[in-house]
């Protein structure tokens, strides 16, 4: 009887040892503030390097040059970016960032890169068959891009003991669709510094 009554209590305090050590707290902060807690890419780097990267590539010549040879504001379609870091970058926010400063900006017109055109294109053909035909949108109205931007991140690491050094460079240019002339290329470093 005595061994049941020490066993019992032995499993409760483990039991309420274990809950304690599992419990969670959650605390709402302010989107804008910079929490790094793994060292890796996280949402503050890619706000960082989108900001810095369309700051550059909007005071460049190669808009008002377009504009002042066409008279009109540029179309560019943010276009794929290859992650060839050591870790898994989702390129999408970074995407949606540089294309919402974009339009933004009032100056650039943007369009859907290839992913989400082929969604649009169905829905117009869709719409053909089966919406009336003063709500159909038209085919092959298309707004023709005049230039695209595509990228890469690379990463490099230096590692030593419980030290780590990570070196990210995001390289991004803006390219002619006509005629493939690269009108800008920039590119920006984050570099951290991590110890376990």
């Amino acid at each position: 009887m005595k061994f049941s009554r020490s066993f019992t209590f032995a499993i409760t305090i483990i039991s309420l040892l274990f809950a304690g050590a599992c419990s969670r707290s959650v605390t709402r902060v302010d989107p804008n503030t910079t929490i790094d807690l793994s060292g890796r890419w996280n949402d503050s780097d890619s706000k960082q390097v989108s900001k810095d990267m369309i700051s550059d590539v909007m005071s460049r010549p190669w808009l008002p040059n377009f504009e002042n040879a066409n008279n009109k504001r540029p179309v560019v379609i943010v276009g794929g970016f290859i992650n060839k870091s050591h870790e898994h970058i989702e390129a999408e926010t970074f995407i949606k960032d540089i294309e919402r400063e974009f339009i933004n900006s009032g100056k650039v017109r943007v369009v859907e890169n290839d992913q989400f055109r082929e969604q649009i294109r169905a829905e117009q053909q869709s719409q053909q068959a089966n919406a009336s035909e003063e709500t159909q949108k038209k085919i092959a109205q298309e707004l023709g891009a005049d230039f695209i931007m595509f990228g890469t991140i690379n990463s490099t690491v230096d590692e030593l003991g419980k030290e780590k050094v990570v070196n990210y460079k995001v390289n991004l240019e803006l390219a002619d669709l006509e005629s493939t002339e690269k009108v800008w290329i920039g590119d920006k470093e984050i570099k951290k510094y991590i110890k376990n």
